[in-house]
């Protein structure tokens, strides 16, 4: 189902279309006023601010989206060695008993 959510981003009101919840909307919202505030103190225009906000969100994306799959990489690596520590594990319990059962 799709909310119409209104939303304040640089004192101008607008209404977002979304899957998304209210509450996640003016969050997204937010951080995008908070990052177009941050540029709008300077001499630019209106568009250059919205305009260096989308590459400074994009930047972001993409800096959490390598982090992301850094981390998706991590877990892969530290499953599989575990996975083979286990097998050891197992082929050493094995050795114990053959060594046990010898006496």
């Amino acid at each position: 189902m799709k909310n119409k959510v209104v939303v304040t981003i640089a004192g101008q009101e607008y209404t977002m279309v979304a899957v998304e919840d209210e509450a996640y909307v003016h969050r997204c919202a937010a951080h995008v006023d908070s990052q177009l505030r941050e540029l709008s103190g300077s001499r630019l225009s209106q568009a250059d601010a919205a305009v260096l906000t989308a590459m400074n969100i994009a930047d972001q994306y993409f800096k959490e989206q390598e982090a992301s799959e850094n981390l998706r990489r991590q877990l892969k690596e530290s499953l599989e060695e575990a996975s083979r520590l286990k097998a050891e594990v197992s082929e050493c319990k094995r050795e114990i008993f053959k060594l046990q059962n010898r006496k």
